[in-house]
């Protein structure tokens, strides 16, 4: 099997904000967390209050439980509900959090500089890994990823990174059928052609 890392919410640990309006936990940074290039972690957010700032990246952020929050940029304000769309902005922007109905849970994925993905998994279907990308899946329920004859079982808030995914086909069936199964993610490093 192509060497892989796998890592669960439950054993990173908990950093809290300097706000303290909630805790983060690093799930994986690459190529090291003092200078990373690469950025997924889960965050747990407790209170209202914005974003920080990260000029230069480029995230993308999904809901993985709670009621929902409402995201105030300056042009606009937003609101996201778990099962809603990955939402891809600027780290520059750091917008205004304001939770809607209590605490909730989040994915985020940070790029600095190259290219970065994340997709809703749907069951059934087959995704592929960009060309000359890392790459992997979270997975909010447990579940089988498959890719030709290789397998891995996953438990539910966990990840599976690959920096040399295995090519063709990749599929995540969930143990028991739910809503919003996991997210395909991906980064192409800067000065990486595919």
């Amino acid at each position: 099997m192509t060497s892989a890392r796998s890592i669960t919410v439950d054993s990173a640990p908990a950093t809290p904000w300097r706000n303290g309006g909630g805790v983060t936990r690093e799930l994986l940074a690459w190529p090291d967390p003092a200078d990373w290039r690469l950025r997924i972690s889960v965050a747990d957010i407790a209170a209202d209050g914005p974003f920080s700032a990260f000029p230069g990246v480029r995230r993308w952020f999904t809901l993985l439980s709670g009621e929902g929050v409402a995201l105030d940029f300056a042009e606009q304000s937003l609101a996201l509900r778990p099962g809603d769309t990955p939402l891809a902005f600027d780290g520059a922007a750091a917008p205004g959090c304001r939770l809607m109905g209590g605490p909730v849970r989040d994915l985020n994925l940070m790029v600095r500089g190259g290219a970065g993905g994340m997709a809703t998994v749907s069951p059934g279907t087959a995704w592929q890994a960009p060309a000359g990308a890392q790459a992997g899946l979270f997975a909010r329920v447990a579940g089988r990823w498959s890719s030709g004859d290789q397998q891995r079982s996953l438990p539910a808030l966990s990840l599976l990174w690959f920096d040399a995914p295995p090519p063709g086909d990749w599929r995540f069936e969930p143990d028991v059928p739910a809503p919003a199964i996991g997210w395909w993610l991906h980064h192409i490093p800067e000065g990486v052609t595919p």
